[in-house]
């Protein structure tokens, strides 16, 4: 085995000198990798296997007494040994950091650093702008399964999240929901499907199923970068092509960009603000499955919010095309995570999302009292993944949406409130009556068109108020115990 030079185990109590260490930890690693695969490339065949692993951070806890029982992350569940895999600590610098800090502060115990056993996969140590594609034969591709570690599904599934993870026998407890392998997967699929660097994602995201949103999205976006006295730094769109604020000098990086010759799967696009506290907006397209492909990776960036904002056919005779739909429960046909999330396990409202949305609605509309509850609808939304479900034989699904007292349907918004639960990312969904089949007003061409031009605009609004409301209030208030389990991570 040909690996890096092993940097010592060390321990800390300072957050700054452990996230040092892990990125020394790391990039050695990666630098390792990188030197032996350009080799390889250039005809150079290693005489053993080339191996670099991932930095990992452990704590041991022995006592029983927890933190502040209103803590809801940020200590372990009791005692025995915690561990995580790191990787990206140039990436994760804040976001480490911060759980690095709250480990000492609520333990008093010193955080071990040092190098894990497990294996970066050659891919994750490629460079952004690295490409293997074409570089290599049928038979050197075979060659290079036999030289370097490739990703091992094994190291990378959801259970920790899933509450599934049971370690072995004097096996370390987890200490983070992802290891570094998941997490850098995730990276990797972030570039494919979105269009942008995961550098560029924001803590608050906005995830809508119509193209219109993200017109309008782009239009304020490129709006805001003209003024010059503005809270966003910079616009990001697809192929990482970035448009700074008036008065804010270039980044070197920015001459990289270049938009895409089409759009990618789910375009993400980035109003970007000091410390990542701007807003990601994703169009996901239409349908559970892309909703839980993009929100199965978003969430290892361990965002404050995610908030559907699309249309929806209003199931009640008392709705009018433009109401709004504020979910405070789900009714899940979408059927893309009952292996991962049963369904009998509710999906909760969560107060601090819910009263942000609606004193959005009330802020960007202006009405207030029973005027706004003409226009806002609090109820129960369901998804379901048969776009067609209004052809299914009668009485077919509308009994059992009527039996749960939904309002309103989509194909989205239980998917992604559901994956927000998994992951422990807080939630919300407010939708836009676009059509009431069940009443006879379906979409027609003209009617949509008009539809769209008036409502897009304000509801887009109303969820970036809400991003500002949650953002002024902190995103200690966001993440609550109610998505928390019995034996916990420590890491948010």
């Amino acid at each position: 085995m040909i690996a890096p030079d092993p940097l010592p185990r060390r321990e800390f109590n300072d957050p700054d000198a452990a996230l040092a260490h892990a990125c020394a930890i790391y990039n050695n690693g990666v630098a390792h990798l990188r030197k032996h695969l350009h080799a390889f490339l250039d005809g150079k065949v290693p005489g053993e296997r080339v191996r670099a692993t991932y930095p990992f951070a452990r704590v041991r806890i022995d006592t029983v007494a927890r933190a502040d029982s209103r803590l809801s992350y940020g200590f372990a569940a009791g005692p025995g040994r915690f561990e995580t895999t790191l990787t990206r600590p140039e990436l994760f610098a804040d976001y480490y950091r911060e759980q690095f800090r709250l480990l000492l502060r609520n333990h008093a115990v010193a955080i071990e650093i040092g190098v894990s056993e497990q294996p970066i996969p050659i891919q994750f140590s490629l460079a952004a702008d690295d490409r293997l594609e074409g570089m290599l034969t049928p038979q050197r591709r075979v060659l290079m399964r036999d030289l370097f570690d490739l990703p091992d599904l094994a190291s990378m599934d959801d259970g920790i999240a899933n509450g599934t993870y049971e370690p072995g026998f004097d096996e370390a407890h987890p200490l983070a929901l992802f290891t570094g392998a998941r997490v850098d997967y995730s990276l990797h699929r972030l570039r494919h499907y979105s269009g942008t660097a995961p550098e560029h994602f924001q803590h608050f995201v906005l995830f809508t199923n119509y193209q219109f949103y993200i017109d309008e999205f782009v239009r304020i976006g490129h709006t805001l970068m003209a003024d010059a006295a503005g809270d966003y730094t910079a616009f990001v769109e697809p192929g990482n092509v970035v448009t700074r604020r008036t008065g804010t000098p270039a980044d070197p990086r920015d001459a990289d960009g270049v938009a895409p010759p089409r759009l990618p799967q789910m375009p993400a696009y980035h109003l970007v603000r000091p410390g990542g506290s701007g807003i990601t907006m994703v169009n996901i397209g239409v349908g559970p499955a892309n909703a839980k492909t993009i929100t199965d990776h978003i969430a290892v960036l361990r965002p404050h919010v995610w908030i559907m904002l699309g249309h929806c056919a209003g199931l009640r005779n008392t709705q009018q095309l433009g109401d709004y739909v504020l979910a405070h429960g789900y009714v899940r046909e979408d059927h893309v995570l009952d292996e991962e999330l049963p369904l009998w396990v509710p999906i909760p409202a969560l107060a601090e999302v819910q009263m942000a949305l609606e004193h959005a609605v009330a802020d960007v509309t202006q009405l207030s009292g029973y005027d706004l509850k003409r226009v806002l609808r609090t109820g129960t939304v369901a998804s379901t993944d048969n776009r067609n479900w209004e052809l299914l034989p009668h009485p077919g699904p509308e009994r059992r949406f009527s039996q749960s007292r939904a309002v309103a349907l989509d194909m989205e918004s239980a998917t992604i409130a559901a994956n927000g639960f998994r992951f422990r990312v807080p939630y919300g969904t407010l939708l836009c009556v676009s059509d009431k089949p069940l009443h006879g007003e379906i979409k027609l061409p003209g009617m949509a068109h008009q539809f769209y031009r008036e409502r897009v605009d304000q509801h887009l609004r109303i969820g970036m108020r809400a991003v500002e409301l949650l953002r002024a209030a902190g995103a200690g208030q966001l993440h609550s115990r109610k998505l928390r389990s019995f034996a916990e991570v420590a890491f948010q």
